[in-house]
């Protein structure tokens, strides 16, 4: 805070206008704060790199400088008029204007505030103060032009209403079901992920998938979404807000998806440009629930190598919330258990330490290569299974296999 009030006592003493802007004004009336701030002034990029000695011109074609004082970032922008939008996201062309303007250039109403620091006053000219007060989220100006300038306010205000729990003023509401089917091309599936990752960290995550597919938004992200009605996809999300807060968000949505294999849920982590190791969650995930779907089929040998992985304790959280509520806990308590009783298998697992050793092998005449590499997967599965800790025990059960060397 010290840092960006530095900021604005620096542009005004200058001869500028500067205030804080947008959502931290928001968060600030609603008792909610924040060191998350970004600023707006009169002064045009060029002299905002001049007055401060580390800045980084990260959208200077836009009037956009990010000032860094002590380590912390401040993104500084003049106040501006976006002329043109060709794309449905950014504004090709932009002039500098004054305050006034530059409010009305903003999404919502509720976004559209500023703050003078040094005078402790706000400077509302949207009313955004009236519609904090009485929990509205309302485009500035047209919706239906804000909303063509950038086609993420859709997201953008569904996203805002279930994290503050305002109602969306009728007419923007009509104009985000009129205009849900023009997301793509506009918005890149990217973008649309990071909206929902937002989403899913503040409470109110289910009512905001519920609000996007009743938006007519959901099923324009995902497709196959089109044929179920309300009621199904409220059935469907009726667990999301009880998964663990630091599931991952592709868990909730994969709930929209019950009838996915594994390869479509992959295929799905793909089409939403997820990374490899999110869809390395997600095959885990999968792999697990097919264990706890009947778990007299699955050996100790499957559980040692499921414990030892380090998504393990997430993904049992995870699978938890879909064990009736009653015996919850006993689910936890087995698992937890069993870990237990297998720790030190799970230990040499993690370790790459195996009981059974090439080394052993060759004692017994044993070659390197394929039938070598075999015998020591055995190895390891038979000394987990029986639990056996001696090597020579261990390699005593491998002589009865089919596949070890008959004399």
């Amino acid at each position: 805070m010290q840092e960006a009030k530095f900021i604005v006592k620096t542009l005004v003493a200058e001869g500028y206008i500067s205030y804080f802007a947008g959502g931290w004004v928001r968060d600030f009336l609603l008792n909610h704060p924040s060191d998350d701030i970004d600023l707006a002034t009169s002064a045009p990029p060029e002299v905002v790199e001049s007055l401060f000695s580390h800045t980084i011109p990260i959208g200077k074609a836009f009037g956009i400088i990010l000032v860094i004082i002590k380590n912390k970032q401040y993104e500084v922008a003049t106040f501006r008029q976006d002329v043109e939008y060709k794309d449905g996201r950014r504004p090709s062309k932009i002039e500098f204007s004054s305050p006034e303007i530059d409010a009305q250039r903003r999404d919502f109403t509720i976004n559209g505030m500023f703050y003078d620091p040094i005078k402790e006053e706000i400077i509302d000219f949207v009313n955004g103060r009236d519609d904090l007060d009485k929990k509205i989220i309302r485009c500035i100006g047209n919706p239906h032009s804000r909303i063509k300038e950038d086609r993420l306010r859709m997201i953008r205000a569904i996203r805002m209403s279930a994290r503050f729990n305002f109602e969306i003023e009728k007419e923007t509401k009509r104009a985000i079901i009129a205009h849900a089917d023009e997301l793509f091309p506009a918005v890149a599936i990217e973008r649309i992920f990071q909206e929902l990752t937002k989403m899913s960290q503040y409470q109110g995550f289910k009512k905001a998938l519920i609000m996007l597919f009743e938006y007519n938004l959901l099923q324009t992200v995902f497709p196959d979404l089109k044929k179920l009605d309300s009621d199904e996809v409220k059935e469907r999300l009726f667990l999301v807000d009880d998964f663990p807060h630091r599931a991952p968000v592709i868990v909730s949505i994969l709930e929209l998806f019950p009838e996915f294999n594994l390869e479509q849920k992959q295929e799905l982590c793909r089409y939403l440009k997820l990374s490899n190791r999110e869809i390395e969650f997600v095959t885990f995930l999968d792999l697990g629930k097919s264990y706890i779907k009947d778990e007299s089929k699955v050996d100790d040998f499957c559980w040692a190598y499921f414990y030892s992985n380090h998504y393990y304790e997430l993904v049992i959280d995870i699978l938890a919330v879909h064990i009736k509520a009653e015996i919850r806990k006993d689910f936890l308590h087995i698992h937890e258990n069993r870990q237990k009783k297998l720790t030190p298998y799970v230990d040499r697992i993690k370790n790459n330490d195996p009981i059974v050793k090439s080394d052993h092998l060759k004692l017994c005449n044993i070659e390197p290569g394929i039938l070598m590499g075999q015998l020591l997967k055995e190895a390891i599965k038979i000394s987990i299974n029986k639990k056996l800790q001696d090597p020579n025990k261990v390699i005593d059960e491998l002589k009865k296999l089919k596949i070890w060397p008959k004399k």
